[in-house]
C-alpha cells in the first residue's frame, strides 16, 4: 500500500502538485455526481410539475362538469318555477311550504347561479353554495319526509354541490 502512495507521488515534485491534482480529479467527480444529482432532481421536478398541472387539471375538469350539472338542474328548477307555476304550487302546497315563496325562490336561485359563475366576490359566492345548500336540505328532507319518492333530484343536486364547492375550494387555493 505504502509502495502505491509513493510511487502515484513521485510522479509530483512536491506534495502541492499532488494535493492540487487529487483536488481536481475529486472536484470533476464530484461535480459529475452533482449533476447527474441535479439532473435526477430536475426530471424529478419536472415530473411532479407535470402530475400536479394533471392533478388540477382533473379539477378543473370536475369543477367545471359539476358546475355545469348544477347549473342545469338548477335551471331548469327556476324555470319551472315560473313557467309552471300552478303545477308547482300544488307540490309546495302538498309539502307544507307557503306558495308565495315561488317566485322569490326562483329569483334566489337565479342570482345564486350568476354568483357562482361571474366570481366577482368570494364571499357572495360562498353565500350562494350555502344558499343552494340549505335549499338543496330542505328539499330532500321535505321530499323524504311526505314520502312522495321525489327526493332523488334533491339527492343528485347535493352532491353536484359538494363537488362543485370543493373542487372550486381545491383550485382556489
Amino acid at each position: 500500500m505504502q509502495r502505491n502512495c509513493k510511487k502515484a507521488l513521485s510522479n509530483f515534485s512536491n506534495c502541492y502538485e499532488a494535493f492540487t491534482y487529487y483536488h481536481k480529479i475529486y472536484l470533476q467527480i464530484f461535480n459529475h455526481q452533482l449533476r447527474q444529482t441535479l439532473y435526477f432532481c430536475k426530471k424529478e421536478i419536472f415530473i411532479s410539475n407535470i402530475k400536479l398541472f394533471t392533478i388540477m387539471k382533473n379539477f378543473k375538469l370536475v369543477y367545471w362538469i359539476s358546475t355545469g350539472l348544477l347549473t342545469a338542474l338548477t335551471l331548469m328548477s327556476a324555470g319551472m318555477y315560473i313557467f309552471n307555476h300552478e303545477a308547482i304550487k300544488t307540490v309546495f302546497a302538498n309539502l307544507g311550504y307557503p306558495t308565495y315563496i315561488i317566485y322569490p325562490l326562483a329569483v334566489a336561485k337565479l342570482l345564486g347561479l350568476i354568483a357562482i359563475w361571474t366570481n366577482q366576490s368570494r364571499s357572495l359566492k360562498e353565500w350562494a353554495y350555502a344558499g343552494f345548500f340549505f335549499d338543496f336540505i330542505l328539499a330532500f328532507l321535505a321530499h323524504y319526509m311526505i314520502g312522495d319518492g321525489e327526493f332523488a333530484p334533491a339527492l343528485v343536486a347535493i352532491v353536484l354541490l359538494f363537488t362543485s364547492y370543493f373542487s372550486w375550494k381545491k383550485l382556489a387555493v
